[in-house]
This record gives structure tokens, C-alpha cells and sequence, in this order.
């Protein structure tokens, strides 16, 4: 490499467009250092350090939003674009609520709480990373950071033996995908650097460079196979049929703070990057890429509402319910394919309501449920309204946003998905995902019917005489707890009835 070669590479790597990947990270080692030095800080500074350090981020985001320049950085490495940072502020929003449901959670727990902290802060940068990565060296690597600290955080429960279990079916289950994806990065690889085809390029793995060749060789059988598996690979992280099997048990093992983690973090970031291959090296694929996730698309609309239909564990019906939240993604994504680029920001504007809406429930979960969190039961919530009527409803509002109840969030994103699908002509999918809202309020009603409509009997203790407590124990709430369920419940309310910053895309 020669002098100028060189000052032009260094020139290339701006460290200074991760600022909020690097700040989060250096949060995480500072949040260890403490625990390691200061031992005796650990219960009351370190929640308040990785909650407040991660607001104080959030806010700079926020307000410099805009303001970063966009374009490629790291030799194509990154390409830092509106979609990313706006995913960038999801993203540490995310943590931070994970943070504070984990901080609730832990109060119960005899579990390390600075380790909690700082995978939770590490994994959500390794996501603000996914969101821009434009080569898939740097996918790998952020969606490996993502994954490997999902593995530690499914188990953290390690006293519970459902835990343990759901970590070991992430673990098995993530280490194929993680084939799936090598294997397909590693046949586009090999494809695009074959010298006999046309658009050959030494670097097959930029975004940029195999789009090229996939254009000039969009019928080349490596191609297909490789996007086919690659595609399978981000199937799985969000959670379609038929890479859903892992669901169900992860999310009911996993302690609730990773279970919400889960069910909209990792939901979102698989959607980013699942956006940013089909606008980019697989736009010129859309034959071969449509009709596959079509298909997934309207079994998982179906497959995840009808079976949350029999379940009684709560964190499994959030489970069920978030296979069909996929699904209705992805008809987001099928309407983008066809040409309705505004989808991109129904999509965007659905993952937030799904954000607000998810946690206010989890939330709630979170504040009721027992040291033994996983088995929460729908009976469990039988007399919630009663004691604890705030709690009531922020659940109420939660589950209504999910379900699609106007005037919620949750029905404006449901609404601009449909209407994005009807402009893209998309008729036998806007029909099966309005078959599966219908279904899902059966089970999201009868969530609140339990807590608001069915008072539970407790026979009385023999011992004593008296009437034991129902399960959950009604619990007195500090403001900060009720400041913070009530603005998640205020902004799913408020973004059903006026959208603001969401009203024009600008991507």
C-alpha cells in the first residue's frame, strides 16, 4: 500500500460517526470497572449510572438528529443513513426500558446485577451497528455481538432450571442460524469473485460491489442459494415461521427484562437488516425474493395468532403474539419490494408502537411477577384492577395498542401497514392479516378480561383462618415507577391520535 493509498484509508475511518456505538460501549466497560473497584456501589450506582448514562445518549441522539453526515465510512464498511440513525435511537431506547425493567426485576432476584447492565448496553450497541453495517463482514460481527450476549442473558436466571433450558435451545438454535448465514455469505462470496462472470469484484462482500454483480447475474445459482440462506438466517431472528420453533420456550425461560429485549429489539434489528439487503445487493432479486417471503409472511400471520389462542402463560402468548407482529412486518417489507417506498416508514413508525406498547405490558409484568417469574399465568392477573387499578391500566393500554384497538398506536401502524399493502396491490395478504387482527383480539381481551372481569377465590389458610393473597401481591408503586408505565401508556395513546415527528417520511 503506498503512501496515498494509505492517508486515503485512514482518511476513510472517521471514529467519530460511532460516537453513540463507542459511548455506549465505553458505558458498559465503566459500569464494570465500578463493580470491580466499588464493590459497595454496586446497588445503588450502577442502575442509576447505566440508566442515566443511556438517557443522556438518547437525548444527544435525539437532538443531533440529522446533524451526522451520511454516507460510507470504513472502506464501505459502514454506511451511516437516516434509517440508521433513526434505528440508532430505537435502539438505545430499547436498553434503556430493558434497563429499567431489569432494575425492577433484580430487586427479586439474587442475581450479578452490573453483568445485566452491561450485556444489555453491549448488545444495543452491537444493534445501532447492525443498523448501518453496508458489508457483511460488519454484519457478522454485530449480529454475532447481538447473538452471544442473547445466549448469556436467556440463561441469566441460572437458578431456574426453565432458564437454563431456554438458553440452551437460543444456543442450538442460534448456531443455525448463524450456519445458515455463513453459508450463504460464504456462496455470494464465492459467486461474486468468480472472474468468468461478469461485474467480477475482489471484494464480494460490500453491499455496494455485489449488488453490482447481482444485477449483471440475477439467474446465477449460488446467488439464489445464498440469498435464499441468508434471508432464512434473518428469518430467524425475527421470528417467522418456520424459524420460529425456539419462541415459545426462550421467551417464557428467559428472565422478562430479556424476554422484552427479545421480542422488540431483536424483532427490530433483524428488520433492519433485512430492509437495508432488499433495497440494497438483493433489490435486483425481487422475482426470486418475493414470492419466498410472501409465502412466510401469511403463514406467520396465521401460525402466530392461532396459537396464541390456547396458551395460559402470559410470557408465551407475547411469544405467540410477536410471530404474527412479525408477519405483519413483513408485509411492510413485501409492499417495499413491489415500489411503496413510504413502507419504510409504516414500518419504522409500527416498530415504535410495538416498542411502547410491549413495554407497558412488560412493564407491568415486570411489577407483579414473583421470583419465579416464568410461570406467570393469565389467573395470575385475576383481581389486578381491583389492586391495583393504575397497573390495570396501563395493561389495558398495552394490550389494546398490540391488538389494534383504535384510537392506540398500535391501529395508526396496523392501518398505514394495510394501506401500504392495498397501494401495492398486495390483496390476498391484506385479507390474511386481517384475519389474524380479527383472531388476536380474542386473546389479547382475554388477557384483559382476567385482570378486569374475573375475581379470583382463595380458600382460606387452615392454619390461620385467613384469606390468603391471591397471586399477584397488590404492591405500592413509587412516582418514578408511575411516571414511567404512565408515559409509556400516554405516547401509545398519543400516537394513535397525532403522529407529529412521524408525519412525513424521510427516508
Amino acid at each position: 500500500m503506498n503512501l496515498e493509498a494509505f492517508q486515503a484509508f485512514a482518511a476513510d475511518n472517521q471514529w467519530g460517526v460511532l460516537w453513540p456505538e463507542l459511548s455506549m460501549a465505553l458505558l458498559a466497560v465503566l459500569l464494570l470497572v465500578i463493580d470491580l473497584f466499588a464493590a459497595p456501589l454496586r446497588k445503588s450506582v450502577i442502575p442509576a449510572l447505566a440508566l442515566g448514562g443511556q438517557a443522556v445518549i438518547l437525548v444527544i441522539l435525539v437532538l443531533s438528529f440529522g446533524c451526522a453526515a451520511v454516507g460510507d465510512y470504513f472502506s464501505q464498511m459502514v454506511n451511516l443513513t437516516t434509517l440508521g440513525q433513526v434505528f440508532r435511537v430505537f435502539f438505545v431506547l430499547t436498553s434503556l426500558l430493558v434497563c429499567y425493567v431489569g432494575w425492577v426485576y433484580l430487586q427479586r432476584q439474587n442475581l450479578p446485577r452490573t453483568e445485566f447492565f452491561a450485556l444489555t448496553i453491549m448488545i444495543a450497541a452491537g444493534m445501532m451497528i447492525l443498523g448501518n453495517a453496508s458489508n457483511f463482514v460488519m454484519l457478522f460481527v454485530a449480529l454475532e455481538t447481538v447473538t452471544i450476549g442473547f445466549y448469556v442473558m436467556v440463561a441469566y436466571a441460572r437458578h431456574s432450571p426453565y432458564s437454563l433450558e431456554g438458553g440452551l435451545k437460543y444456543l442450538i438454535m442460534g448456531a443455525l442460524s448463524t450456519s445458515l448465514l455463513l453459508f450463504g455469505i460464504v456462496l455470494l462470496y464465492g459467486a461474486a469473485g468468480n472472474p468468468s462472470l461478469p461485474h467480477y469484484t475482489g471484494d464480494g462482500l460490500s453491499y455496494a460491489n455485489l449488488n453490482n454483480f447481482i444485477v449483471a447475474n440475477p439467474d446465477n445459482l449460488l446467488v439464489l442459494v445464498g440469498a435464499a440462506l441468508v434471508l432464512c438466517a434473518i428469518c430467524f431472528k425475527i421470528g417467522a415461521v418456520p424459524f420460529q420453533i425456539w419462541i415459545p420456550d426462550v421467551y417464557q425461560g428467559a428472565p422478562t427484562p430479556v424476554t422484552a429485549f427479545l421480542a422488540v429489539g431483536s424483532k427490530a434489528a433483524g428488520f433492519v437488516v433485512l430492509i437495508n439487503l432488499l433495497r440494497g445487493p438483493f433489490a435486483a432479486l425481487e422475482a426470486f425474493t418475493f414470492p419466498l417471503l410472501a409465502a412466510i409472511c401469511a403463514v406467520t400471520i396465521l401460525f402466530g395468532n392461532l396459537t396464541a389462542l390456547g396458551q395460559r402463560n402470559v410470557k408465551r402468548v407475547i411469544g405467540m403474539s410477536g410471530i404474527a407482529h412479525a408477519g405483519y412486518l413483513l408485509l411492510g417489507v413485501l409492499a417495499l419490494i413491489k415500489g411503496v417506498d413510504w413502507a419504510v416508514w409504516a414500518i419504522v413508525f409500527y416498530l415504535f408502537t410495538y416498542l411502547f406498547g410491549s413495554f407497558a405490558i412488560f412493564g407491568v409484568m415486570a411489577h407483579l411477577a414473583g421470583p419465579d417469574d416464568e410461570n406467570q399465568e393469565l389467573e395470575h392477573y385475576q383481581n389486578l384492577a381491583k389492586n391495583q387499578p393504575f397497573l390495570a391500566g396501563v395493561l389495558a393500554i398495552g394490550l389494546g395498542s398490540l391488538a389494534g384497538i383504535p384510537p392506540l398506536a398500535g391501529f395508526i401502524g396496523k392501518l398505514l401497514l394495510f394501506i401500504a399493502a392495498f397501494e401495492a396491490r398486495l390483496y390476498s395478504l391484506l385479507g390474511v392479516a386481517i384475519i389474524g387482527v380479527v383472531i388476536s383480539i380474542y386473546y389479547y381481551f382475554g388477557w384483559i378480561r382476567e385482570a378486569y372481569f374475573k375475581t379470583l377465590e382463595v380458600p382460606p389458610d387452615e392454619a390461620s383462618g385467613e384469606t390468603a393473597r391471591p397471586y399477584p401481591h397488590p404492591r405500592s408503586l413509587s412516582l418514578a415507577h408511575r411516571l414511567l408505565l404512565g408515559a409509556l401508556a400516554a405516547f401509545t395513546v398519543l400516537l394513535g391520535i397525532y403522529q407529529g415527528a412521524f408525519g412525513s417520511s424521510p427516508f
